[in-house]
């Protein structure tokens, strides 16, 4: 007979069991782990680990632990406090439909949303063509040759083309830049923080005055914010016969009915493709669009997807030229982009692909119809319309009915642009209906009868382009390629999706151990409030009456990550990691240049640093000096000292990451800090390897001075196959005046700073994955991760060193969350290269660890707290018969040319065509497990070099294809 349960109540509730669903061992396996490292518990390994004089004292003073359910029922609670408003705001971003297939297929999916950057394109080949197909949609979109996979937002790309407008223009003798003045004002914010520190002078005005100026470069927008669409043709060439490069930031729907700016003479074209697709989310994460001339491609900023063959001749795609440029470049490097926004670009793509040219069309002929239908029925009642010209946007004066117009505008829960000139304005977006239109058009009139539509529609000419000028008609064609004309019904486009989703691998197929990379559990309960209409739908200049549950949920996450990290305030606004970066630098110089110290613009970075570390301090003015490693990895103290002393009257910062990016808890951490203080620097900390502080350890109480927070990384925000990504920056005191703030929504408690992204808090739309990560783990589940991410690593260090040499290792012997084996000895011996295992792990089922990175020949494995142990169980006995596979060419038992490292990864292809001096079982099915369960590569190894040398960007014939 069962016993009846004794439990309590509250034993009962499991409000930490989210705790054990994030952490991938059990009780049990973590015992057993424990007992093969020689330890009694995680307290142990932590003590043997971690300095002890710098662990906290006390456990993170956050709120207690919610379950599932109640985090994602109190979050619900502060999404009804926004008021979701119809919005005619515009200014770069619109309501829009996601079509549902691309909703549920791909934003809600794990397949495409827990994949990693497509550094290893033999097993990316899914998301390397949607992301192609997004090159071709700018390319063709835009009238130029050449464009980049995606950036952050609109305002970014805009400063990334002025800095590649510097470094082309053959004006060198200037230092002045040109910005329209009816730029959207976002962009026009960002790209002053970046000519502050670049050194470039700006000068605004109308556009065609721009010529008036001895500019190196110029940014004009297309159609501008009033709505007009001005023939820049003519200014175009004034600025080129003056050697300025020319900038165009255009609007992506309008481009399907405009004249390209590439046809008009543009030299660089960009935007944001968020209104293909891509929800508002209160100003992030989109896709931004940026295309220029085939002679400027070694200036474009960002990925490039290019055309390659593989070891069989057939189509492959991967990522081209420069793409890591920073990590090559380092200080010399011209951009920091480490992430771009591959998840928003992968949508906006698809869009394209599934409405095709002629739904395009429809999409944006009916916008700009019901908006001239609009202007007419505006103007019939005496409303003066400012703009002559327009696609979505209508900007009118009101004179003393203003307040009246907008009183009505908020009785009908909608939003109108409050332009600065005290003119209203509105944009129409796809969602807008006929009845929009009539509500519109009775709030801005004050009427209350009914607008008829249809006899209103039967007086303008069937099919007229209305107000867009005859000379800026788009007479070429768009979207020709095949790919854009054959996936119109939902099945086909559904078994689209699926088959690029099949190429891919990711978390759904298994453990992605990428050291500094975090690839963790990216748990469904915190993915799904992002598609929620109450954070979905806002617009990022909404009035704040609006959105009080957006920014209580922000408020909450910065006092979390403010009581994380030990820091007194918080900015939310970069973001990418890089961004991060960047904006901690500028603070830093911002705290000097508030002392009297401008003069201080000298930046320590160590030997083993992220290139984007070297690249951020270029950007914010800063010399780069760098420090030396010792034979360990750590940070040479001795070199630090001598380079500070040498640097102190000039010195500003020192950029670190904790625990090192070799791996390990460095014991004289603080002693760094104290001597750059001493001779009044500042402590960057690189936030890349936060998820070994979590609860332990935290920078501010280190002490350092600022550091940006990877949220796709240590706080589950999901990678998306390179992006999104978020990097909050986190300051003591001091810095907080000079944190970012927003020329459009202004940020409490910050100085005037310039803004560094276009939305006021970032991709706040992904927000809330951190947020309920936090609010389901609580301060015991924080901790519990990082003691768990540091037994998973080393315990797959301990088998892994038995087979492989570990190149560092720290506190007794210990590794932090991430350990490094040394590959440069067998590729002595043998000739088998770290890229040889790397494409090896392919055929074992698993993705390539960080390869040569940071230090060249070797694999950078970082399993986090989420991988269970017989995930680590069968990723070593993966990397255990790679290394049997390398014994064996040592020994001559394999060819040294002709074995499964060299050919690998293999494909059906191969099985179809068996020629290969060893079986199919030893190439395809390496372990058991795999004759049940196997994921196949598409393509076999890519060749790099022929595709920089042969460099297409854009998509390959289908006819290419079906040739092979």
């Amino acid at each position: 007979m069962n016993q009846v349960n004794q439990s309590s109540l509250s034993q009962l509730e499991n409000h930490d069991e989210f705790i054990r669903r994030h952490i991938g061992p059990d009780e049990s396996e973590t015992q057993a782990m424990l007992t093969e490292l020689g330890l009694s518990s995680l307290d142990e390994l932590v003590e043997q680990t971690v300095p002890k004089k710098i662990q906290l004292e006390c456990a993170l003073n956050l709120p207690n632990i919610r379950s599932e359910q109640e985090a994602l029922d109190y979050l619900a609670s502060l999404g009804q406090q926004n008021k979701v408003f119809k919005s005619y705001i515009g200014m770069g971003y619109y309501d829009v439909k996601t079509p549902t297939v691309i909703l549920r297929n791909v934003l809600e999916n794990p397949g495409w949303y827990t994949a990693y950057t497509p550094y290893q394109p033999e097993v990316a080949q899914g998301r390397l063509e949607a992301i192609i197909n997004f090159q071709q949609l700018t390319i063709d979109l835009t009238g130029l040759d050449l464009a980049s996979a995606s950036l952050l937002d609109e305002a970014t790309a805009a400063a990334e083309a002025m800095a590649l407008a510097k470094r082309v223009s053959k004006n060198k003798k200037s230092n002045l830049f040109f910005i329209d003045e009816a730029t959207f004002p976002q962009t026009i914010d960002v790209m002053k923080t970046r000519a502050e520190y670049f050194g470039f002078e700006i000068v605004m005005g109308p556009a065609e005055e721009a010529a008036n100026h001895d500019v190196f470069g110029a940014l004009l927008q297309y159609p501008d914010r009033t709505g007009d669409i001005k023939n820049i043709e003519p200014i175009i060439q004034q600025l080129h016969d003056k050697k300025a490069i020319v900038s165009v930031a255009a609007d992506i729907m309008s481009l399907v009915l405009l004249k390209s700016p590439g046809e008009l003479g543009a030299d660089v074209v960009l935007g944001s493709a968020q209104r293909f697709g891509v929800p508002m989310g209160f100003g992030g994460p989109h896709a931004a669009f940026f295309a220029t001339r085939e002679q400027y491609k070694r200036a474009l900023p960002g990925r490039i997807i290019g055309v390659s063959k593989d070891t069989r001749g057939s189509q492959a795609l991967r990522m081209a030229m420069q793409t890591r440029e920073q990590h090559i470049r380092r200080e010399k490097a011209t951009s920091n982009i480490c992430t771009a926004q591959v998840l928003l670009a992968n949508i906006a793509s698809f869009y394209a692909v599934y409405h095709g040219p002629e739904g395009l069309r429809r999409i944006a002929t009916r916008i700009q119809r019901l908006t001239s239908l609009l202007a007419s029925a505006l103007q019939a009642e005496g409303v003066t319309i400012k703009n002559k010209s327009w696609f979505d946007t209508l900007t009118f004066t009101c004179n003393e009915d203003r307040d009246a117009i907008i009183s009505r505008a908020q009785q009908a829960e909608l939003n109108l642009r409050v332009d600065e000139s005290g003119c209203l304005g509105v944009s129409l977006d796809e969602t807008t209906t006929r009845a929009d239109i009539e509500v519109l058009w009775q709030v801005i009139t004050g009427k209350t009868e009914s607008l008829e539509i249809d006899s209103l529609d039967s007086k303008v000419v069937s099919g007229s382009f209305g107000a867009i000028p005859a000379d800026l008609v788009r007479t070429s064609d768009i979207l020709t390629h095949e790919v854009f004309n054959s996936y119109h019904s939902e099945t086909e486009m559904l078994r689209y999706l699926k088959r690029l989703e099949n190429k891919d691998l990711s978390l759904t197929h298994s453990m992605i151990a990428l050291g500094s990379c975090t690839m963790k559990l990216n748990a469904t309960s915190e993915m799904i409030p992002v598609t929620w209409p109450e954070f979905a739908d806002m617009h990022p200049f909404a009035p704040l009456d609006q959105t009080k549950g957006y920014d209580q949920m922000i408020g909450e996450l910065e006092e979390w990550l403010i009581e994380i990290t030990g820091y007194d305030a918080l900015a939310m606004q970069p973001n990418s990691g890089a961004q991060g970066e960047y904006a901690g630098l500028l603070a830093i110089m911002k705290y000097h240049e508030s002392r009297g110290d401008a003069h201080r613009n000298i930046c320590l970075i160590p030997s083993s640093a992220h290139g984007t570390n070297p690249a951020s301090a270029q950007m914010a003015n800063m010399k780069v000096v760098i420090v030396d490693c010792d034979e360990k990895g750590n940070v040479d103290i001795d070199d630090l000292r001598e380079k500070a002393e040498a640097a102190s009257d000039n010195l500003a910062a020192i950029m670190i990451t904790y625990p090192s990016t070799h791996g390990v808890y460095e014991e004289g951490v603080r002693e760094i800090c104290d001597i750059v203080h001493q001779h009044g620097g500042q402590v960057y900390m690189d936030g890349a390897n936060m998820n070994a502080q979590l609860g332990i350890t935290a920078p501010g109480y280190i002490g350092s001075d600022v550091s940006h927070l990877n949220l796709h990384k240590t706080f589950c925000i999901p990678h998306g196959g390179g992006g999104p990504g978020m990097g909050p920056i986190g300051v003591k005191e001091h810095l907080k005046p000079f944190l970012p703030n927003h020329s459009v929504r202004t940020i409490e408690g910050v100085g005037d700073n310039g803004a560094v992204s276009a939305a006021p808090y970032g991709s706040a739309m992904i927000l809330p994955i951190s947020w309920m990560y936090i609010a389901m783990m609580g301060a015991k589940g924080l901790r519990q991760a990082t003691e768990m991410a540091l037994l998973n690593a080393n315990y797959l260090t301990k088998h892994l060193s038995e087979h492989y040499p570990v190149l560092y290792k720290g506190r007794n012997d210990r590794v932090a969350h991430e350990c490094i084996i040394d590959l440069r000895p067998l590729k002595a011996e043998t000739g088998i290269t770290e890229v040889d295992i790397a494409k090896r792990l392919m055929d074992f089922g698993f993705h390539a660890p960080t390869m040569s990175f940071p230090v060249a020949g070797t694999l950078m494995i970082e399993p986090t707290e989420s991988e269970s142990k017989a995930e680590l169980d069968r990723f070593i006995a993966a990397m255990i018969a790679i290394k049997e596979e390398v014994n064996k060419v040592a020994s001559g038992d394999m060819d040294k040319e002709h074995n499964p490292l060299k050919f690998a990864p293999h494909t059906q292809a191969d099985v179809a065509n068996w020629d290969r001096s060893y079986s199919i079982a030893e190439a395809c099915f390496p372990l058991d497990d795999q004759l049940s369960s196997k994921f196949w590569p598409i393509v076999n190894r890519i060749d790099d070099v022929f595709g920089d040398r042969n460099l297409i960007c854009s998509c390959p014939s289908p006819d290419l294809y079906r040739e092979e």
